[in-house]
């Protein structure tokens, strides 16, 4: 159903893949949104390795979420910052790219749970992250990517 990679010599592991999902901030999620045009937007995210799940937050409506109520599946790519080496000036970009289906997280002790993940990613400390929870938990949707084909390549950008 997933296609192979076509510069497979460019491939990453899936170690090296899951290496930046760990460390990376930002990705773009890709969703079939209206009229059936791609939407893709900026979003946060934490990589949760006992699950093997991807988690975003969001607000509880709007495009995105209209879009994933009509289709669940979606993709996610995340780059690295890349390095430029000794002499060149094109810099090599790690990136991976997942396909998924999300779902929305309903039960309220995983909400919190994942929306704590997601804070000890990016708060300097734990007493923010509770902060944060408690004064916006209540307005938060969480969001469960099921990873169910990712793949990830170096690529020399010149």
């Amino acid at each position: 159903m997933f296609r192979k990679m076509r510069r497979f010599k460019q491939q990453l592991s899936d170690g090296e893949c899951l290496d930046i999902l760990r460390e990376e901030g930002y990705g773009i999620l890709s969703v079939t949104g209206d009229g059936g045009y791609p939407y893709g937007v900026p979003m946060n995210f934490v990589y949760d390795e006992d699950d093997g799940r991807i988690y975003f937050h969001c607000a509880p409506e709007g495009h995105k979420i209209d879009s994933l109520i009509r289709d669940c599946r979606a993709s996610f790519c995340v780059c690295d910052k890349g390095v430029r080496r000794d002499g060149d000036w094109a810099r090599y970009v790690k990136s991976v790219i997942i396909f998924g289906r999300i779902t929305f997280v309903d039960d309220d002790v995983k909400k919190i749970e994942k929306l704590r993940s997601l804070g000890m990613k990016y708060y300097p400390n734990a007493g923010d992250v509770e902060a944060e929870i408690k004064k916006d938990a209540a307005r938060a949707q969480m969001l469960e990517m099921q990873i169910e084909h990712m793949t990830g390549k170096l690529v020399h950008e010149k």
